[in-house]
């Protein structure tokens, strides 16, 4: 056993994550050290910025799936998704970017909108057995001071928690929106969003910001037991 990362940026050169192959594997080593174990790779599907299409994603995750140290996590395929015309298209269509094997997908939105009716949507896909999570909820500035719609949306979603944004790497104010989710057991689950090896060196600090306030027990729920309910389609409490 051993965590479970939701999102990262570790393919290399398909958005602004990881640049090279090299950059790729030193991610995989710090990941490693970081007590990771399963790593799922979540490239950008936002329109008219970072929009990889489905063979280069292929290619650059057998490539990295070929790279790696047996010590490394095992990588798991998936995609952050923008709540934009690319994924309402694709929700139409039946088509979502998923976890490989499982109906949990990642999805973000604009850091100053929240989309309209955006709930009732998410609602309607928990309906077909799609379980939505959603990425860095700290930052959307609708969720600060507004816990009751933060309740609203959590019920039809997994909240992920950027773990270097707990550490206030991230800004002041979605630093302490993340640990204020946290602290109201709001935060469904952590994650890296490893963009580079900083990236995972600062996640270590939120890590340890978690143990010290909450305990290691909420650290193994957060980063552990829920990343592994969330991808076999359950949404925990």
């Amino acid at each position: 056993m051993g965590y479970i990362d939701l999102h990262s940026h570790i393919l290399f050169g398909l958005d602004d994550g990881s640049p090279d192959r090299t950059t790729s594997l030193a991610m995989l080593d710090a990941l490693a050290t970081l007590g990771v174990t399963e790593q799922c790779a979540t490239p950008h599907q936002k329109a008219s910025q970072y929009l990889p299409g489905v063979d280069a994603i292929e290619a650059t995750f057998a490539e990295l799936e070929a790279s790696r140290k047996p010590t490394h996590p095992t990588l798991r395929l998936a995609a952050e998704n923008m709540w934009d015309d690319v994924l309402l298209g694709r929700i139409q269509s039946g088509a979502i970017p998923t976890y490989r094997g499982s109906r949990a997908f990642l999805v973000e939105i604009p850091p100053a909108l929240m989309p309209p009716s955006l709930a009732d949507q998410l609602f309607k896909l928990t309906r077909t057995g799609a379980v939505p999570v959603l990425a860095h909820p700290e930052r959307y500035a609708a969720l600060w001071d507004n816990d009751e719609l933060a309740r609203s949306l959590r019920r039809v979603c997994a909240f992920q928690i950027d773990l270097p944004a707990i550490a206030g790497f991230h800004g002041r104010r979605e630093s302490k929106q993340a640990r204020h989710l946290l602290e109201a057991g709001l935060a469904t689950a952590v994650a890296t969003d490893a963009h580079q090896v900083g990236d995972v060196q600062q996640s270590a600090q939120g890590l340890a910001w978690i143990d010290k306030k909450l305990g290691h027990a909420t650290t193994v729920r957060l980063f552990e037991h829920a990343p592994r309910a969330i991808l076999a389609g359950d949404m925990p409490d």
